[in-house]
């Protein structure tokens, strides 16, 4: 099987010889095809076994009776390449695309070397001569234009191969690493703009601009883009963002809430756009106080956000506006979905705790932080002072003179100390020392 094989590459080689063997003499004939033959089959044999030394001076004898045969060039080409010698692959290989222009196959060896050689600008011009022959070789072209940094030629490469064969996941990262670099995004925005007056129902169109102009914090634009969405494909998740501002501002509570449920636990939706809805909706709720609960379910859909403490941040946002209970109630949400300790949050929720006079909960949660972190003195402050209105002043004496040992330059904190050090020593009875600590929180505040 294999020598009939064998036989018929042979013949089909001999094909480019045809011609020159026509004008020579019958008996020579025979004794140059015999040798040509011969030479041959020993090259795919030596090459065969990886001897590609020995396969080469057996094609250089078939040069020397054929040296216009393409097929022994590219073959050449073939075993040069092989023994990564660059430069003698590259020149067989194009000297049989000289002989033979029409044969991809010649011209795939020649993209082979410039690939291997991470000669990239030449690989560009070897693969405008074989998209002629295969237009899938633009896959090629963009990866390409992406290794020479010919950003503007890749993204409209890119934009014509996603209009004409569709999207592939390649592209679409290399689109990204493009608009990362500011300067081509405006080239894409018209493109996307347009691809959208031509694509009315490609949501993949609509929710690329809207990432475009979040990313450049352009969220009047986002929203527009979101609307319009919800024209064209009312069931997108995307276009319950535009309906959930709408129904807001409309009043219409249980739409926006329904809107916003659904944004909220899409995956599709930027953190940035969820974020500006869930800003927007304790808003509303701050003015519409039965919409808490709904408040408490949306927070929820952030407990794995890596960036943004959400339940923290609303604290805050009651904190701010002195409604503790409110504060208290997200500050204990925050640190349950923390697996890590942090220590602001636990400052903030001791703050709210003693607003709300819970001086129970303030001492526990300030000795909790204290084993936790027994150099951060304002959590033996908290403690101090929750065991003096707890009228525990022996506890609060013992907790404020051990922060005092890992205070520094904080003079507010220290005044507070000497505060809570004269109240201590004052519910003990020992009035000079109470003078002494007032006296030293006087003269600080001076």
């Amino acid at each position: 099987m294999k020598k009939s094989a064998l036989c018929i590459l042979f013949l089909v080689l001999l094909s480019n010889s045809a011609l020159l063997l026509a004008q020579t003499e019958p008996q020579d004939i025979k004794l140059n095809t015999d040798k040509f033959r011969d030479y041959f089959y020993e090259s795919l044999k030596q090459k065969g076994i990886e001897n590609y030394d020995k396969a080469i001076i057996a094609l250089e004898q078939c040069l020397k009776i054929e040296p216009q045969n393409a097929t022994i060039h590219f073959e050449l080409g073939k075993n040069y390449l092989a023994l990564k010698e660059y430069q003698k692959a590259y020149s067989a290989f194009e000297r049989a695309t000289q002989i033979d222009p029409t044969n991809k196959w010649f011209w795939v060896g020649m993209y082979d070397v410039d690939y291997a050689t991470k000669d990239y600008v030449n690989a560009i011009k070897t693969i405008n001569k074989l998209i002629p022959f295969d237009a899938k070789f633009k896959e090629d072209l963009t990866s390409l234009y992406m290794s020479t940094s010919q950003f503007d030629k890749a993204l409209d490469l890119i934009n014509e191969l996603n209009e004409t064969s569709g999207k592939s996941d390649r592209r679409e990262a290399y689109k990204i690493q493009i608009l990362s670099q500011g300067k081509y995004q405006n080239a894409e925005i018209t493109n996307l703009i347009e691809q959208i007056k031509k694509y009315p129902n490609e949501e993949s169109n609509y929710i690329s601009l809207i990432y475009l102009y979040s990313k450049n914090n352009e969220t009047d634009k986002v929203l527009e883009t979101a609307r319009k969405l919800e024209i064209a494909i009312p069931a997108s998740e995307w276009a319950q963002v535009s309906l959930f501002k709408y129904h807001l501002e409309k009043n219409e509570a249980e739409k926006a809430i329904n809107a916003m449920n659904i944004a909220l636990a899409s995956a599709k939706i930027d953190s940035k756009i969820k974020h500006r809805i869930l800003n927007e909706f304790l808003i509303y709720v701050n003015a519409n106080p039965q919409f808490a609960p709904d408040l408490e379910k949306a927070v929820g859909y952030f407990d794995t956000d890596p960036d943004v403490n959400v339940a923290k941040e609303i604290g805050k946002f009651y904190q701010n506006k002195k409604q503790w209970d409110k504060a208290i109630g997200y500050y204990e949400k925050a640190n349950a979905r923390n697996a890590d300790v942090d220590i602001e949050t636990n400052l903030l929720l001791l703050q709210a705790y003693t607003e709300s006079k819970d001086f129970t909960k303030a001492a526990k949660k300030a000795i909790d932080m204290v084993d936790l972190f027994p150099a951060q003195s304002q959590f033996y402050y908290y403690a101090g002072l929750a065991y003096n209105q707890l009228s525990q002043f022996k506890k609060a004496k013992e907790m404020l003179e051990m922060g005092m040992d890992y205070l520094v330059e904080d003079k507010a904190l220290e005044i507070n100390f000497n505060i809570q050090l004269g109240e201590a020593y004052n519910g003990l009875g020992d009035q000079k020392k109470k003078d002494f600590y007032f006296s030293k929180a006087n003269q600080l505040l001076k």
